[in-house]
């Protein structure tokens, strides 16, 4: 049996394949996509390149954030998909389209909910947001605060 390749997709094909914008090239990102969809490829979508699709998609294309996290949610399910954080990828995109909250913060705070993890910031608005199944102690400053 031959081996699957994981294939690192980068933020314009995954734009092209959610907004359906130009032909040429939603066609490949369709038939790639599908392939993940259905396991026959292998994929390992980068949290560089989630944030720069939400970025992207919510700024420039003004798509509503719920939507634009939906879309990438959708996208993380398919059976073909590799991330080992995957599901904080999901608890992240969750976040985000219910709150104010920016999507980098948002993926650190379910990073933080991961066991012995917290995070370091300076943010105050960021160390005032509970993460999911861990006390709110989880979010540190240097001073403790």
């Amino acid at each position: 049996m031959q081996r699957v390749r994981t294939v690192l997709p980068d933020t314009n094909v995954v734009l092209r394949y959610l907004l359906h914008d130009h032909e040429e090239h939603y066609v490949k990102a369709f038939a790639f996509f599908e392939a993940v969809r259905e396991g026959r490829r292998h994929a390992l979508l980068l949290e560089g390149v989630l944030v720069e699709c939400v970025y992207v998609l919510t700024k420039f294309y003004r798509v509503p954030r719920a939507e634009a996290a939906s879309s990438l949610h959708a996208l993380l399910q398919y059976k073909g998909i590799r991330n080992p954080d995957r599901q904080e990828l999901i608890d992240a995109l969750k976040r985000y389209a219910e709150t104010p909250i920016d999507i980098v913060d948002c993926i650190l705070l379910a990073k933080a909910a991961l066991p012995d993890s917290e995070v370091f910031s300076f943010d105050a608005d960021l160390r005032a947001k509970p993460t999911q199944g861990k006390p709110d102690d989880a979010i540190r400053t240097r001073n403790g605060r």
